[in-house]
């Protein structure tokens, strides 16, 4: 009793370890790789078993096998190798001539080689290769040569399908995403606002920048994905985010900002951050009581120029150098405006000027 039931756990783990092998053979390649597998286990069965019926099993066996091979060989030859190579490249007569020899040169095979196979394994009376088993193997290559076009298209479709259900997921990954990130930000918004009541009664200085600092996430989270914000939204960026570097600087900074733009106009959202970014991190002396920075913002002639002016510190932080700023600003212009844009920037012994211009 006890040996019996040992042989059927043995055959339960041979069985799921079969399975196991299975599903991880199909996951390891794509859906349009499993389909092809798929297909062509069903042609060689559908041979074997209708070759079952007059002939040995290894007969059968081998005759399936080596059939489904050269069916294999002639649509992904073509739709794999010829066409792609030839014929996708304008190369219309050579890739005529290319099939004509191929498939010839297959089918001659094929003519000779699956004779010589059951005259060498399956039959004490060999048969000799005719004409006729020539032209019966000829016959069907037209046929099967039409059906790698078909095969083609399938591939084609199931590769599109696939590629678009991977978008989808994609898309929905991403959305799940957003909404994951939306509850954080708008968490910390409620926080700080509640920080900023509290501080407002014992610190209002403290309770303004804690304002000012929510103003710019909220600007990040909301204005920033837009194609376009207003250049009011953009100015008062700019400003809470001067006031929240100044309070990091040990002495007072000359700042003067010279605003000369319409509020009203709509300007591409972080163009004009780049440059003020810039100034605090690689123009300003936190030791020095001598830092003056100008901005200037004015609209004319259908175009926004904005520059800007800042002192440099008299012995520069060894970690400070050209940073990627203002190269990733001039790829960005360049998607948006072409070459319709100046960006030009100028250091001096002691100061560093930036002047950008581009179309409202």
């Amino acid at each position: 009793m006890s040996k019996k039931m040992n042989r059927q756990q043995a055959g339960n783990k041979k069985s799921k370890s079969f399975v196991n092998w299975m599903m991880q053979f199909f996951e390891r390649y794509s859906m349009v790789t499993r389909i092809q597998w798929m297909l062509w286990l069903v042609v060689f069965l559908l041979m074997f078993f209708s070759l079952l019926l007059e002939d040995s099993l290894g007969q059968a066996f081998v005759f399936s096998l080596l059939n489904t091979l050269f069916y294999m060989a002639v649509i992904y030859g073509n739709i794999s190798w010829l066409f792609p190579r030839l014929y996708l490249r304008q190369r219309v007569v050579l890739y005529v001539t290319a099939v004509i020899i191929c498939l010839a040169a297959i089918s001659l095979g094929r003519a000779y080689f699956m004779p010589w196979i059951y005259n060498r394994w399956f039959t004490d009376h060999p048969v000799p290769v005719t004409g006729l088993i020539i032209f019966r193997y000829l016959a069907g290559v037209p046929l099967l040569f039409m059906l790698s076009f078909v095969f083609r298209i399938a591939i084609a479709y199931f590769s599109v399908k696939q590629q678009a259900a991977a978008l989808t997921l994609q898309n929905t990954q991403a959305a799940l995403n957003l909404l994951k990130s939306q509850v954080q930000p708008h968490f910390l918004f409620n926080t700080l606002n509640n920080i900023y009541y509290e501080a407002y009664r014992e610190a209002p200085r403290t309770a303004l920048l804690i304002e000012r600092l929510s103003e710019i996430m909220r600007y990040f989270v909301d204005e920033s994905p837009k194609d376009q914000v207003s250049l009011a939204t953009e100015v008062s960026f700019l400003e809470h985010y001067i006031a929240l570097e100044k309070i990091r600087i040990r002495h007072e900074v000359t700042l003067t900002f010279d605003n000369q733009a319409p509020e009203h106009l709509s300007i591409p959202p972080m163009l004009l951050m780049t440059f003020v970014e810039n100034i605090f991190k690689h123009g300003i002396d936190k030791k020095s009581q001598q830092n003056e920075i100008s901005i200037t913002l004015l609209s004319r002639d259908g175009r926004l120029e904005f520059s800007t002016c800042n002192t440099l510190p008299e012995h520069p932080a060894a970690t400070a150098g050209p940073g990627s700023g203002i190269w990733n600003l001039r790829k960005r212009l360049t998607l948006l405006y072409g070459e319709d844009y100046l960006l030009t920037t100028a250091k001096s012994a002691d100061s560093f000027t930036a002047f950008l211009s581009f179309p409202l």
